[in-house]
C-alpha cells in the first residue's frame, strides 16, 4: 500500500514539486497564469525552468522534448540534450525559460491540409502550462516531456490541442455568464471534465509478425473465424489470466509514475480484448493522459512479447474497440453542473445545461459524426458492439418526463434528486438506484451526472470529439445567455427557464431516443424524424466544410475557415491512404502467399490425380494378363 502511494506521480512534475522549489510569489504567479488571469513572462519562466531542470536531472533525465499532437492521431517529439558547452570547453546543464516556452519544428513535414507550402517549414511548439510535465525512458536516459501546442509560423493550428484549448475557453466564458445570470456570484472558473475508457487487443508477438495485414494495416484483411470466439460470453469481465495480469500490473505502475490515474482494468467482450479507464480530470489533461496511455500500452505490451492493437476492428466477426468519452462541466467550487441532484426550486441551472446539450447535438449532429468518421471506425459503427452512425441522445424516462411536463414539475420533490433503492435479499444491504438505466446502444448517453459519447474509435485522439462538443454547447449557451439577459429584466428565473425549456425542448426532442439503437426499426424511425444517417467516412467527413459548421467554429474562435478546410483535407487524405494501404496489403498477400500456395496445392493435386490414373491403368493391364 505504501509503495503504491509512494510511487504515484514520482515522474510527474506537479504543483507540489514547484512549491518545494520556487518562492511563493512564483507559485502565485504560476497559478494566475494557469487560470488565465495574467500572461507568462520570461522572468517567471526562467525561475520555473531552473526548478524543472534541477528536478529532472535529479531523476536521471538527459534530454527534454516539446511533446505535441499533430493531425496524425499520434504524438510527436524531438529530444534536446540538457548539455551545453561553455566558451572554455567545459560542459554545463542548461535549460532556460525560453527553452521551456518555445520550440521549433518543421511544419511542412506534418499533415497541414494546405495551410503551409512545402518550402515554408517553420513552426512553433508552445508550452501548455495547464498540463503537467513528466519523465519517460529507462534509468540513465530519461527525457523530460513538456506538453505543447503546435502552431504554424503565422499562428494557424496544426494540432489537436490548440482547438481543444480554444473550445475550453469558449465554453468557460459562456457557462460563467450563465451562472452569473442565474445568481451564482461565487463561481470564478468552470472546468470541462473528461474521463476516458480505452479498449484494445493484445496479440502474441510471434503470431502478429506472421500476419502482414496486421503489421501493415493494423487489421486482418484475410482470415476466418475460429470455432470458438465470443459466442460463449466467457471473456467479458472474466478472470484475468496470469500473463495479462502481469502486463496490466506493469502498465498501471508505469502510468501511476507519470501521474496518470489508471483506475479500472478488465477483460472486454472479444477474446484478447481489454479495457483500461482513467480517473476524471480536466479535459485538456485527460486528453494528454489518454495519449500517454495509448503509447504506454504499446510499449509495455512489447516488453511482455505481445503487440497491442488499437485499431477499431482488427478482427472481423468479433467486437471492435471504442473510446468512450465521459464529459461534464463543473465549477471551481466542486459543483457538477450536470448533476440532477442540484435541481431544486431555487436552482434550475441543471435544466439549462441539459437543454444546451440536447439542442446542440440536434443542430450540429453532423459535426459530431464527422469527428468519429475514420477508416477504422467505419468497420465498427453500427455493429452489435457499437452505436449506430445515427446521432441520438439517451436521457432516461425520468429526465424525459421532467422536460415533457416542465410546467407541472415539483422541483423540490422530483424523482431525479431522490433516487429509489433496490432490495436484493435480507442479507444484502439496499443499494441506491440511479435515476436511469444505462443504454449502451446510444451514441450520447446521460449516465447519472455526465454524458458518455460512445462513438469515437479506439485509435483516435479524444481531443477532436471533445473540442467539437465543447464548441457546440458553448454556442448554444451563448444564445441562452442572451435570452436570459433579456427576459430576466421582467420575469423570475423560474418563469424564464420553464419558457426556455418549453420552446427549445419541443423543437429538438426528436434527437432523444431511449430505446434499442441496434434495431432496424430505429433506423426507420430516425429517418421519419429527419435525423441523418451518415454511414461511413465518405458521407461523414464533408460535414466539416458545411457552411454552418465553419461559421460555428469561427464565431466561437475555435477554428478559422482555413483551419476547418485544412482539417477536412488532412482527414480525406488519411482515409484514402489507409484504404490504399489495406488494398495494397491484400494484393501483396494474395501474390506472395495465397497465389503460391494455390499453385502448389494445384500442383500436388495434379500429381495425385496423375498417380491415381497410372495406378488405375496398371490395375487394368494386370487384370488382362
Amino acid at each position: 500500500m505504501n509503495n503504491l502511494l509512494d510511487n504515484f506521480g514520482t515522474n510527474c512534475f506537479s504543483e507540489k514539486n514547484l512549491k518545494n522549489r520556487v518562492p511563493d510569489y512564483v507559485v502565485k504567479k504560476f497559478l494566475e497564469i494557469k487560470n488565465g488571469k495574467t500572461e507568462l513572462t520570461l522572468e517567471i519562466a526562467d525561475i520555473i525552468a531552473n526548478a524543472i531542470k534541477m528536478w529532472a536531472l535529479e531523476k536521471g533525465a538527459t534530454h527534454y522534448t516539446h511533446w505535441f499532437q499533430p493531425l496524425t492521431e499520434l504524438t510527436a517529439e524531438k529530444h534536446e540534450s540538457f548539455i551545453s558547452i561553455n566558451s572554455d570547453g567545459t560542459s554545463m546543464a542548461k535549460f532556460s525559460g525560453k527553452d521551456l516556452m518555445k520550440g521549433e519544428s518543421d511544419t511542412s513535414s506534418f499533415p497541414n491540409g494546405g495551410l503551409r507550402s512545402t518550402f515554408e517549414a517553420r513552426g512553433y511548439t508552445a508550452w501548455d502550462i495547464s498540463s503537467p510535465m513528466f519523465l519517460k525512458g529507462e534509468e540513465g536516459s530519461k527525457t523530460l516531456y513538456i506538453p505543447t501546442a503546435f502552431i504554424a509560423y503565422n499562428g494557424e493550428a496544426l494540432d489537436k490541442k490548440v482547438p481543444l484549448l480554444r473550445s475550453i475557453n469558449s465554453i468557460k466564458e459562456q457557462a460563467l455568464k450563465i451562472q452569473k445570470l442565474l445568481g451564482d456570484n461565487e463561481t470564478e472558473n468552470i472546468n470541462v471534465t473528461l474521463g476516458v475508457e480505452q479498449e484494445y487487443f493484445l496479440v502474441d508477438k510471434q503470431f502478429f509478425y506472421k500476419r502482414q495485414d496486421l503489421v501493415l494495416s493494423g487489421k486482418t484483411v484475410f482470415g476466418c473465424l475460429p470455432p470458438k470466439g465470443q459466442q460463449m460470453n466467457d471473456h467479458y469481465y472474466g478472470t484475468i489470466k496470469e500473463r495479462i495480469e502481469s502486463f496490466m500490473a506493469e502498465l498501471d505502475n508505469e502510468l501511476w509514475k507519470v501521474g496518470v490515474m489508471s483506475k479500472t482494468k478488465h477483460n472486454e467482450v472479444a477474446p484478447n480484448q481489454f479495457e483500461i479507464a482513467l480517473m476524471f480530470s480536466t479535459a485538456n489533461v485527460s486528453v494528454d493522459q489518454n495519449q500517454i496511455t495509448m503509447d504506454m500500452i504499446k510499449k509495455v505490451a512489447n516488453r511482455h512479447n505481445m503487440v497491442a492493437l488499437l485499431h477499431e476492428k482488427p478482427f472481423q466477426g468479433v467486437n471492435g474497440s471504442g473510446k468512450h468519452c465521459n464529459w461534464s462541466l463543473s465549477t471551481d467550487k466542486g459543483v457538477n453542473l450536470y448533476d440532477p441532484e442540484t435541481l431544486t426550486e431555487n436552482n434550475l441551472s441543471f435544466l439549462v445545461y441539459l437543454l444546451a446539450m440536447i439542442e446542440g447535438v440536434d443542430r450540429y449532429a453532423s459535426a459530431l459524426r464527422a469527428t468519429t468518421a475514420t477508416p477504422g471506425n467505419d468497420y465498427r459503427l453500427g455493429g452489435h458492439e457499437a452505436p449506430p452512425a445515427i446521432i441520438s441522445i439517451f436521457l432516461g424516462e425520468q429526465l424525459e418526463d421532467i422536460l415533457e411536463n416542465i410546467e407541472s414539475v415539483n422541483f423540490n420533490n422530483n424523482s431525479s434528486s431522490h433516487p429509489s433503492e433496490i432490495t436484493v435479499d435480507k442479507n444484502i444491504s439496499r443499494i441506491p438506484k440511479d435515476i436511469s438505466d444505462r443504454n449502451r446502444t446510444s451514441p450520447m448517453a446521460f449516465t447519472g451526472n455526465k454524458f458518455e459519447f460512445r462513438m469515437p474509435g479506439s485509435s483516435a485522439s479524444p481531443a477532436t470529439p471533445i473540442f467539437v462538443l465543447n464548441t457546440i454547447v458553448a454556442d448554444i449557451l451563448k444564445e441562452y445567455g442572451e435570452y436570459l439577459e433579456k427576459e430576466l429584466k421582467n420575469k423570475s428565473v423560474k418563469e424564464v427557464i420553464i419558457a426556455l425549456v418549453k420552446d427549445r425542448y419541443n423543437k429538438h426532442k426528436r434527437i432523444i431516443f431511449n430505446g434499442n439503437g441496434y434495431e432496424q426499426k430505429w433506423v426507420d424511425e430516425a429517418k421519419k424524424r429527419g435525423l441523418s444517417n451518415l454511414k461511413d467516412t465518405v458521407e461523414g467527413l464533408p460535414a466539416l466544410i458545411e457552411e454552418d459548421i465553419i461559421q460555428l467554429f469561427e464565431r466561437n474562435s475555435v477554428l478559422s475557415r482555413s483551419e476547418s478546410l485544412s482539417r477536412f483535407h488532412v482527414y480525406v487524405e488519411r482515409y484514402n491512404k489507409q484504404c490504399n494501404l489495406e488494398v495494397s496489403t491484400g494484393i501483396k498477400i494474395v501474390r506472395n502467399q495465397v497465389y503460391p500456395f494455390v499453385i502448389k496445392y494445384i500442383s500436388n493435386l495434379s500429381k495425385s490425380i496423375h498417380r491415381s490414373r497410372k495406378f488405375s491403368q496398371m490395375k487394368i493391364y494386370l487384370s488382362m494378363i
